[in-house]
């Protein structure tokens, strides 16, 4: 009986090995002959015009949004959250494929900023861009273009180059409907 019992239990891990050896076989067939492009951008673009106009009638401060970017500049999400504190983003990638935010916000600057910049630290220098002034903010994963204004927070924040950061603070056009 022990020897039939060894016999069924060798016969049923050598079915389960072929088992996987035609599943593996199958998923290797579907993917040499299933097209897939590796070089397509899995990242789609947001349109974010409605969301714009619709923070801008609601928000209690000028909202930012971005005018005459290159077409490189690729707008990724967008967010207005009344209730939480009138919370306005709006997410980029930009040419060089980093990632780049304009965060606003009536909450106080001193929690949001943090927050929003993924605990970056505000670094007593300031930069002017476009005839404004910014606070510079450090981070270990974002850097920060901080300004407050009456009423409201801007940052400017994420992985991009201080450059970037800049590039996108001189294409801000703030307004309220």
């Amino acid at each position: 009986m022990g020897h039939v019992a060894g016999m069924r239990g060798r016969q049923t891990m050598r079915d389960m090995v072929l088992s996987m050896a035609v599943i593996g076989a199958v998923v290797a067939v579907i993917y040499v002959f299933i097209p897939h492009d590796e070089k397509a951008d899995p990242v789609k673009a947001v349109d974010f015009r409605v969301e714009l106009l619709t923070a801008r009638r609601a928000a209690p401060y000028p909202v930012a949004a971005p005018e005459g970017l290159a077409k490189e500049w690729k707008p990724t999400s967008v967010s207005y959250e009344r209730a939480d504190s009138d919370a306005w983003h709006l997410g980029f990638l930009d040419p060089d494929g980093e990632y780049i935010a304009v965060e606003q916000s009536t909450a106080p600057a001193g929690k949001y900023i943090p927050k929003v910049s993924q605990q970056a630290r505000e670094t007593g220098k300031t930069q002017q861009v476009a005839g404004e002034t910014w606070q510079r903010w450090e981070g270990p994963k974002y850097d920060a273009l901080v300004r407050e204004d009456k009423g409201s927070t801007t940052v400017i924040t994420g992985t991009a180059s201080p450059e970037r950061l800049a590039q996108m603070a001189a294409a801000l056009e703030t307004k309220q409907s």
